[in-house]
């Protein structure tokens, strides 16, 4: 944009300012220092026009819960001279058009008191979506409440229970083409991501309308392509059929199949052949076996790669496609009723 001189000042530290590593990346490559622990205090002006900021110093001090506070350091203040500045203080929302007697609810940070299932207001012929509804996530998100809010709103228009929410579909489909071949494409590839290569910086900072990185080449695309863990794609394993003859567990290349004594989860994530940390993924545990022990794989680090089920020599692995059929509004939603013979 023409800038000759331009910085990013942040208030936490660099590790936990909110931009991915990337784009922090991506700034340090153009030359942009990032500024931490400065909290901003001041603006400077001269006859009414900006000359620059002054800023605070602070460090973080964490409680005994862990809880963090910006702390003054006691150091000077710092100015930088500008004449520009871009604030990025975040959103929020804002329902001053919504008359406060209208009915509908607000808690105390002016957000609409919902049923999270339903979306539905206190107000009922209301319903909320988006930022607007459970605060700031993902456009994912906001795309899922849009449905699950058609749903609420085609079954509230009929008269019926907006609580009752119709089962959403679920299909399971083997992808086995013979004993040594699936129907999708499960070659394992150790690569880790590729970095997309970047224009030198000199031409990407001269106009605004230069495409800053370049692109993969096709050799590289088709590498990077490679990496697809095929999520769709399940193990799906029959504790019935199963010999613990541990073949799975000898060709897995990422160590995440286990047969192990069975034991509280906190316990029993320790004793796995690669410690599953990750909590937040839930592990993927068999019912017991003949032996008494159970399989535990971690779905964290899988692959689906499939070479487990095609070294099992009784078949208890299979490599299954996952469809989920999410019920849309519509007579599908609605309440089937009988009819009298």
């Amino acid at each position: 944009m023409g800038g000759d001189d331009v910085k990013v000042i942040v208030r936490s530290g660099f590790e936990e300012m909110k931009a991915s590593p990337w784009e922090k990346e991506d700034a340090q490559h153009e030359g942009i220092p990032i500024l931490n622990f400065l909290v901003p205090k001041t603006f400077l002006h001269v006859s009414g026009r900006l000359t620059g900021m002054t800023f605070g110093k602070v460090k973080a001090v964490y409680d005994e819960r862990g809880r963090r506070s910006l702390v003054p350091t006691g150091e000077p203040d710092q100015t930088f001279a500008c004449d520009e500045v871009l604030v990025a203080v975040g959103q929020e929302n804002a329902f001053p058009w919504i008359e406060r007697d209208a009915g509908i609810r607000f808690d105390d940070s002016g957000m609409p008191v919902l049923d999270a299932t339903t979306l539905q207001s206190s107000l009922p012929g209301v319903f909320f979506g988006g930022d607007a509804a459970l605060g700031p996530k993902n456009i994912i998100w906001a795309v899922a409440q849009g449905h699950d809010a058609a749903v609420s709103i085609d079954k509230f228009l009929h008269g019926e229970d907006v609580h009752q929410r119709p089962a959403p579909g679920v299909t399971l489909v083997s992808q086995k083409m013979g004993i040594h071949e699936w129907s999708y494409d499960n070659e394992v590839a150790p690569d880790t991501r590729f970095k997309v290569p970047w224009r030198d910086v000199s031409q990407a900072l001269r106009s605004i309308k230069v495409e800053v990185e370049l692109g993969f080449d096709a050799a590289t695309a088709w590498k990077e392509a490679q990496r697809c863990l095929n999520c769709d794609v399940q193990t799906v394993f029959s504790a019935a059929q199963c010999i613990e003859c541990d073949a799975c567990v000898d060709v897995c290349p990422t160590d995440c199949i286990n047969f192990v004594a069975n034991g509280e989860e906190s316990e029993l994530r320790g004793r796995l052949r690669a410690p599953a940390h990750n909590r937040e993924q839930a592990l993927y545990v068999s019912g017991e076996l003949k032996t008494g022990r159970v399989m535990v794989k971690d779905e964290d680090v899988c692959l689906h790669c499939g070479l487990c089920a095609e070294r099992c020599p009784t078949g208890a692995w299979d490599m299954q496609r996952f469809r989920l059929d999410v019920t849309h509004a519509g007579r599908g939603c609605r309440v089937k009723h009988k009819e009298a013979a």
